[in-house]
């Protein structure tokens, strides 16, 4: 047999290596591997739609069956859009339900001030609604210059959002064109 260098340095280097394993302890007995149980185990799973941007990726959010509190987020592998990938927003969407800095309260900062209320919904409610009537009456026309009856109302203006489902957007915008909005967008289309 014809021993080369390159042939006894491979033969010394795999001795050197099988002795210094074993004198370490290396052992190829099976081995039991230590597991939890998952907090998903008994999870509800939803599959949504990721708030963040237009591109509607899916979202499967795991939610407890006793607290209904959201435990887990991941991406939709069964979705046509993302197929399980998430961006780093998309990703974060867990920190949306569980975050103990996330205001839950109506804050209010009247004009001029720099101090912030605290305010009910109730009271946040009939404020916009005001806002949004007295808007409303501000910039409505029945009438175009030409006479022709037009019934719009050019002061307020809508930008949807990408959150939304085709359920929940047409009775957004049909509210929206029963008020006589023209400027009716969607974040998708921007």
């Amino acid at each position: 047999m014809k021993l080369t260098r390159r042939d006894f340095l491979k033969i010394s280097g795999a001795a050197t290596a099988g002795l210094a394993l074993g004198g370490l302890g290396f052992d190829l007995s099976p081995v039991h591997a230590f597991s939890m149980e998952l907090r998903t185990k008994d999870a509800k799973e939803t599959p949504t739609i990721c708030c963040f941007c237009a591109v509607g990726c899916g979202i499967i959010c795991h939610t407890g069956k006793e607290t209904g509190q959201v435990i887990y987020t991941e991406g939709d592998a069964d979705h046509p859009i993302n197929g399980g990938a998430l961006c780093s927003k998309g990703a974060a969407a867990y920190q949306i339900a569980q975050n103990d800095r996330r205001i839950t309260k109506v804050l209010y900062r009247a004009p001029n001030t720099s101090e912030w209320q605290e305010k009910s919904w109730d009271w946040a409610l009939k404020e916009i609604a005001k806002r949004v009537k007295k808007s409303r009456d501000a910039s409505f026309s029945v009438k175009n210059k030409k006479g022709q009856v037009v019934n719009r109302c050019s002061g307020i203006a809508s930008v949807g959002s990408a959150a939304l489902d085709n359920e929940e957007c047409w009775p957004y915008q049909a509210m929206l064109r029963a008020m006589g909005l023209v400027y009716i967008e969607h974040q998708a289309r921007i």
